[in-house]
């Protein structure tokens, strides 16, 4: 009736049969409307249910991938020394370079997972003996033609000129060319991100620590992935400001955010063209720019950095297995977990009282609490063990038990062999004797 009245009743009385027309018309047409409407549903649904099918067929063809590259690792992996070539070194800022490693043999590399690293033998003029040293990969797994490690320079410290500037990174720097024969073992650690996995991530890296996160938003970008991924860098300024090309990639990428931070800009330097924020990076940062604090957090830097980071992603209430990070030498981190056990651990690793012999020098002494781990007390004592990263990662200080046991403060980054024991994180239970 309604319908009907929007003719008019001078059309109903003169022309009923054109007015009933028009009103069938109309009925005709919300019909049709609302068929259409109802068709443009199930399109949408159809839509959605095609998206997430695609999206899970990504999902299962990047898992078979991650599959088949962790295979193609295992196979091409080797035992021991490589030598490889220095294909290309770059200087990337202030006492920062990166060099570039390709096989000698001319023979495949193995990928790797991104945040692993490299563990060099180096022949330095000067020295009786190797030494070995471990840095993390900053190039993309992807990257199937070279590897690449960025090495900052350590330099004696300013206000403590007794302590000597870092051997292995000075060499490096100023010493390594173009064409060079190095040694190097098979990529190795177990902080990296799983590429497997599609749950988000917060990639964090303070100073010469951007090199193992960088790797794993490198793999992010060039393997296609939608994952979801922040991206934080920490340096003083601008002539701190290392791999900025590859940083400056990722901005390129919808799914990844970068936030580069300076902490002291210098006057010619301008937010929001040279650098995103001023000041530190810490956790109230990533509470004003992430969404919640469900994410998986990576993390690289210095000693106090990653502390500061962690005690404030657990007072978030971040779950501290959702919490990774790298540190090579003594461990400056100490989890909640480890933390709760620490006065029990360490009197069961370390008792004192026992007496510690190293067999092959002949060498024989008390242990009475005062050095770090069974390594400090060899070096104290003079007797020679190899040493790369203080962090029970690489292996390089692993020496075999002849009798004793030997137990850990802080748990090595792989399972240890039976009747050995790495020396750089290790603690006699009782007495032990070394063969070394």
């Amino acid at each position: 009736m309604q319908i009907l009245l929007l003719f008019g009743p001078d059309l109903i009385k003169t022309n009923p049969g054109l007015a009933i027309g028009l009103v069938v018309l109309l009925a005709v047409a919300i019909q049709t409307g609302l068929a259409l409407v109802g068709s443009a549903r199930r399109l949408a649904h159809q839509r959605r249910q095609l998206s997430r099918e695609r999206e899970r067929l990504d999902y299962l063809v990047r898992a078979a991938k991650s599959q088949w590259h962790n295979a193609e690792l295992e196979k091409a992996s080797w035992n021991g020394w490589r030598k490889f070539r220095v294909h290309k070194k770059v200087s990337e800022c202030e006492d920062v370079c990166s060099i570039y490693l390709q096989p000698h043999d001319g023979k495949p590399i193995p990928g790797f997972q991104p945040g692993q690293y490299l563990t060099f033998g180096l022949d330095i003029p000067g020295r009786d003996r190797q030494l070995v040293r471990c840095y993390s990969l900053s190039e993309s797994s992807l990257k199937q033609e070279y590897y690449r490690v960025s090495i900052k320079k350590e330099r004696a410290p300013r206000d403590k000129p007794g302590i000597p500037a870092g051997t292995a990174s000075t060499f490096f720097n100023d010493v390594v060319r173009e064409g060079d024969i190095l040694n190097a073992k098979a990529p190795t650690g177990h902080f990296y991100m799983d590429t497997a996995k599609e749950a988000p991530v917060v990639l964090m890296g303070a100073g010469v620590g951007i090199t193992p996160v960088l790797a794993m938003a490198n793999h992010i970008a060039d393997s296609g992935s939608k994952r979801e991924a922040w991206f934080f860098f920490v340096c003083r300024n601008g002539q701190e400001y290392m791999l900025r090309q590859d940083v400056d990639r990722l901005r390129k990428f919808d799914n990844i955010r970068v936030f580069v931070c300076f902490s002291k800009p210098a006057e010619a330097e301008v937010k929001d063209r040279d650098y995103d924020r001023e000041g530190r990076l810490n956790v109230q940062l990533l509470k004003e720019v992430l969404p919640s604090s469900t994410y998986d957090y990576f993390m690289c830097g210095s000693g106090p950095f990653m502390k500061d980071m962690y005690d404030g992603l657990i007072e978030w209430g971040v779950p501290d297995g959702r919490i990774h990070f790298e540190a090579f030498g003594p461990a400056s981190v100490k989890r909640v977990t480890e933390a709760k056990a620490a006065a029990p651990a360490a009197t069961a690793a370390a008792p004192v009282g026992g007496k510690v012999t190293f067999a092959k020098s002949n060498r024989s002494c008390a242990w009475d609490g005062t050095a770090a781990n069974l390594y400090e007390l060899a070096k104290a004592n003079g007797v020679r063990i190899d040493y790369g990263c203080g962090a029970g990662s690489c292996g390089s200080c692993l020496v075999a038990v002849k009798s004793g046991d030997v137990a850990y403060k802080d748990p090595p980054g792989f399972a240890v062999e039976a009747g050995s024991c790495l020396t750089c994180v290790g603690c006699p239970k009782g007495d032990v004797v070394l063969d070394a």
